[in-house]
């Protein structure tokens, strides 16, 4: 039993250096992206969060565009499988408008 300690201290003894040397390494890797994500990733992605805020509020309220009923657009040869058949699945009545129109 002593003897297995003796060899378990000795492998722990050899290869302790070099254990502590990458796990140093690693430690230093890791905090490098652990700051770049902190001080770079979070206010970058806060930045382009206020920047769509704000492209959203100066443009909240512009008018819709006139309706022209072009032959190649709004095409319907079958019907959809939900609803009236008429209606795109995440249809808008603000913003899309149907073959004939917009809905009033």
């Amino acid at each position: 039993m002593a003897a297995w300690a003796r060899v378990g201290r000795t492998f722990a003894r050899r290869y302790s250096s070099a254990t502590n040397a990458e796990t140093d390494h690693a430690g230093k890797g890791a905090l490098l992206w652990k700051r770049i994500t902190y001080f770079v990733a979070f206010p970058a992605i806060g930045l382009a969060m206020f920047n769509s805020y704000l492209n959203h509020q100066a443009h909240h309220n512009d008018p819709r565009p006139e309706f022209i009923p072009y032959e190649h657009m709004r095409r319907r040869t079958k019907p959809f499988p939900w609803g009236d058949g008429n209606h795109t699945l995440f249809h808008n009545p603000k913003k899309n408008a149907l073959p004939n129109g917009y809905e009033e």
